[in-house]
């Protein structure tokens, strides 16, 4: 016979739900499944005991993701804790020790007292069938983290707080973590125990030389800064002319290569230009045949067909040509691409180029100040590398370049040496001066430059 709740315990279902407060105006029962809560938690009762022959049914059950935050009952979020941490340390998990634990941190009652534990256990029709009460739990959760999630731009838009740009920014943010999954929900940050196997994974892959970020697609390059990273800024600064946006295009294209998805952003080219000067770099087709009237020959034309299916059809690499020159329109159109397949490396050519609102209260360094934290914090919220590419004054001076290099990882000067002297010993040389490297020792890269087809290469190539 099932046990039953002593009159002096206390019932879960006397909990005061942070969804019963409902706000103004909202009168519907949000979406749950608390039968399907004590199932889930009665099945991890049932199969929590290490080496039984249903443990393989606990460990299902967590495969599916599901954490605390996501049952809408507090009381079955302290008992997955409870659960979750005696598992974590290698200890049976039954109604017993779940209720010692409990106890020993004072939250027994809260969890509904021993008895509740036995009733939930009873509640699991079967315990092969966690994993799908599971899936159900947090699908009422993410219906919930929508609603929430709605809710937050609606007060927001009644409030009238803000602009329309601030609006569409909180919007977009709200649905790239409504599609990409439960928002706002949130688990005690890792211990460095926890990190330790991937620490030793990531410190393995580089000891034997393994390619840790995307590829720039320079070997010297790339072994100094084990490539683009998430999370993390690139500045590639460089004078008018001398090819910043080159490296750039060539770097964007390398990643691609790897099955990357990269976006490029250009407030200076066009589409049909950024795709002139892919076509000369892959097809080594010289960039003013591809600009000029009839200076394409048949070979060339052959080769661009065949650039079609081989490499234009297949490369996951997107061109954003804004129609103004904000960072919001650059921030959507990232957005755009991480809902739809993914975002790995963003290129934006390039800062001083971006607007923000400026009043004029602001100055100039602090509004490009503003873009390059936009764009870091860009990085992290999408998990990509961005590339911002930077102008440098007459005197090789990065503008406004405080802040910039504070938000970079990375920077990169981009020199040529015969810029300035045609007659230069070095004519045809870049200096890929690494000013900057989190990840390791600064340093200069030489490369060739073959303006004529658009690209750099490494010097063994030339």
């Amino acid at each position: 016979m099932s046990p039953s709740i002593p009159a002096q315990q206390h019932d879960p279902a006397d909990d005061t739900e942070p969804w019963d407060a409902k706000p103004d105006g909202w009168s519907r029962t949000p979406p749950r499944d608390l039968d399907a809560e004590q199932s889930v938690l009665g099945s991890l009762l049932l199969s929590g005991s290490p080496g039984s022959a249903s443990s393989r049914y606990f460990a299902e059950v967590l495969e599916t993701g599901l954490v605390a935050e996501e049952y809408y009952r507090p009381a079955h979020q302290t008992i997955h804790r409870a659960i979750c941490d005696l598992h974590q340390a290698g200890e049976a998990v039954d109604p017993v020790t779940v209720a010692d634990k409990l106890t020993e941190r004072g939250e027994i009652t809260r969890a509904g007292g021993r008895a509740y534990l036995h009733a939930c256990v009873q509640a699991a029709p079967t315990v092969a069938n966690g994993p799908y009460y599971a899936e159900i739990v947090r699908a009422k959760a993410y219906r919930r983290a929508v609603i929430d999630a709605a809710q937050r731009v609606l007060e927001y838009a009644y409030s009238e707080e803000g602009d329309e740009n601030e609006v569409r920014d909180l919007v977009e943010r709200q649905l790239t973590e409504i599609i990409s999954g439960i928002s706002g929900l949130h688990e005690a940050p890792p211990t460095v125990g926890d990190l330790y196997l991937d620490f030793v994974s990531d410190l393995e892959d580089i000891q034997n030389g393994q390619q840790i970020g995307l590829p720039y697609g320079f070997e010297d390059l790339d072994t100094l800064t084990s490539g683009m990273r998430p999370g993390n800024v690139s500045v590639v600064a460089a004078q008018s002319g001398v090819g910043k946006s080159t490296f750039a295009l060539n770097a964007a294209v390398a990643a691609a290569k790897t099955g990357a998805r990269v976006m490029f952003s250009s407030l200076e080219m066009s589409s049909t230009e950024l795709m002139q000067k892919i076509a000369a770099a892959e097809g080594k087709i010289a960039l003013h045949h591809l600009t000029h009237q009839g200076g394409l020959t048949a070979e060339g034309w052959e080769t661009v067909r065949r650039l079609g299916p081989e490499l234009f059809q297949t490369l996951p690499l997107r061109v954003y040509r804004p129609d103004g020159a904000s960072l919001g329109d650059i921030a959507s159109a990232a957005r755009a691409c991480a809902r739809d397949g993914g975002l790995e490396l963003l290129v934006v050519d390039y800062l001083q180029l971006v607007e923000v609102e400026q009043s004029r209260s602001i100055t100039r360094e602090q509004a490009v100040a503003s873009v390059s934290r936009g764009l870091k914090n860009l990085s992290v919220e999408l998990g990509c590398h961005v590339i911002a590419l930077s102008q440098l004054n007459d005197d090789g001076l990065m503008r406004e370049s405080r802040a910039i290099k504070n938000d970079a990882s990375v920077v990169i000067k981009v020199e040529r040496p015969d810029a300035d002297e045609p007659e230069s010993a070095r004519a045809g040389e870049v200096d890929l001066v690494v000013e900057k490297n989190r990840f390791g020792p600064t340093a200069c890269v030489t490369v060739a430059a073959q303006l004529h087809y658009s690209r750099f290469v490494d010097m063994t190539q030339t």
